[in-house]
């Protein structure tokens, strides 16, 4: 069989004939042509992903610098405006995950990557003047979510170019180093809000606490260039392949499963609060310790967190468990949360930040431990990639609920310390799950 497609191609085959005839589990055809085409979607498509997770949690370095510019917006405002992003970015992944499949992976990558120009453009536009109303913000971040969705399209884009044996390497490469696009943001943003470009973006807001001069359309503007070099990357290097299209009655069937609901809650917990607090972390600190300046530090948690994703994984496959692996974990994760809570309350920094980025540390060993256990809980390849996709849109509804529940406990207590006890409670309930269902002997699933 092997020689027969190599030689049905012929020594210089074309690349459309080589897609036509798409074939990764075969190894001949896979050294010979597939591994130089499929390597090439997948940087392309693991650059465009962190594009687009840049423009996710763009907002959020943005959102604390809205009232010190001439902005007059309450904190109930702000950290709705912070959530908007992932409420967008979670349901666009209910169906983000689908198009590659009807409009062909490379077509929907260009297509969704062109979208982030309209609230990079449109918030820059804005943002120059303070007389922008909170309606009108509200609409422009909310388009910022549509770049949450690339996530779910890309990874079940992606899985489809490589063999099995694979896969597991490819999809961590496109969603491991896509979530870095968080730090990136968070490490360019700071940078990029002292520049002026030469006033090629337009006119500086004044700081009204500091004086200083600040270019924040440049932290939208400055993104536009990249994202237009992007498409012509997609253009050159991605391909379309034949996806399978799923069923309506294919899709409903894992709905009927406890442990599609109870991975989707283990998820949630571990990536629904990395992507929450990488959304409300810049706002946290301007609140809570306003007198440190941590522009230049705050994208040291999503950075970890991201970076520890694939070690979660491994540590997951070392042990042979993914459960085990989440538990422990989780209970870290929980250990963090109170460190978090005491430094709050001792108003120490050092403590409170320490806290944090072992808090973003647990949630990438969750991420990376608690993906791992699907495969063996579904046994059919089909449903795990469904359940998987459903998960991860879930989970990312924690963009939105998490700076919500922060934006709550200060409207209502006038702290934020109620908010982390919700969260303690979220974890605990978590780790009973995690134990009962999974991790504990005689539990009935070894995943």
């Amino acid at each position: 069989m092997a020689e027969d497609v190599l030689k049905s191609l012929g020594e210089n085959p074309t690349r459309k004939q080589i897609l036509a005839k798409w074939d990764p589990e075969n190894e001949a055809f896979w050294k010979k042509f597939g591994e130089k085409i499929a390597k090439q979607n997948l940087y392309t498509s693991t650059w465009a992903l962190t594009l687009s997770f840049v423009v996710w949690t763009l907002w959020a370095t943005i959102a604390a610098q809205l009232n010190q510019i001439g902005f007059n917006f309450s904190q109930a405002e702000i950290f709705t405006l912070a959530s908007l992003p992932g409420l967008v970015g979670a349901t666009c992944r209910l169906f983000y995950t689908y198009m590659p499949g009807l409009l062909g992976g490379k077509n929907w990558t260009l297509f969704s990557t062109a979208l982030l120009l309209l609230p990079i453009i449109g918030l820059g536009t804005a943002l120059q003047d303070t007389s922008t109303t909170y309606d009108e913000l509200f609409m422009l971040v909310a388009l910022i979510g549509i770049a949450g969705g690339n996530f779910s399209s890309s990874m079940a884009n992606i899985g489809f170019f490589f063999p099995k044996k694979n896969k597991g390497l490819a999809l961590g490469i496109n969603a491991g180093v896509g979530n870095l696009g968080v730090s990136l943001i968070y490490l360019t943003a700071p940078i990029l809000l002292g520049m002026s470009f030469g006033g090629l973006f337009g006119d500086p807001l004044i700081n009204v606490k500091t004086g200083a001069e600040v270019y924040i359309q440049s932290v939208c503007y400055a993104w536009a260039v990249p994202t237009v070099l992007t498409l012509v990357l997609i253009w050159i290097f991605m391909d379309n392949l034949p996806l399978p299209r799923q069923s309506p009655k294919s899709i409903l069937s894992i709905f009927g499963n406890k442990h599609t609901w109870l991975m989707t809650w283990i998820y949630t917990c571990g990536f629904g609060q990395f992507i929450g607090y990488s959304a409300a972390l810049m706002l946290l600190l301007n609140n809570e310790f306003p007198e440190v300046s941590m522009a230049w530090g705050a994208f040291l948690g999503p950075f970890i967190g991201a970076g520890m994703r694939p070690v979660g994984g491994w540590l997951a496959d070392k042990f042979n468990s993914g459960s085990k692996v989440t538990f422990y974990s989780l209970l870290l994760m929980l250990a963090s949360i109170g460190i978090v809570l005491v430094g709050l309350q001792a108003h120490s920094f050092v403590m409170f930040f320490a806290a944090f980025l072992l808090l973003f540390l647990t949630t990438g060993f969750v991420n990376g431990a608690s993906f791992r256990m699907i495969p063996y809980i579904f046994n059919n390849p089909f449903h795990s990639s469904l359940v998987t996709g459903f998960t991860a849109a879930i989970a990312a509804y924690g963009a939105f609920l998490i700076p919500k529940i922060f934006g709550w406990s200060y409207s209502n207590f006038e702290i934020v310390t109620p908010a982390f006890y919700v969260l303690i409670a979220f974890t605990v309930i978590t780790l009973i799950i995690t134990w009962i269902f999974y991790a504990r002997p005689n539990s009935g699933i070894k995943c």
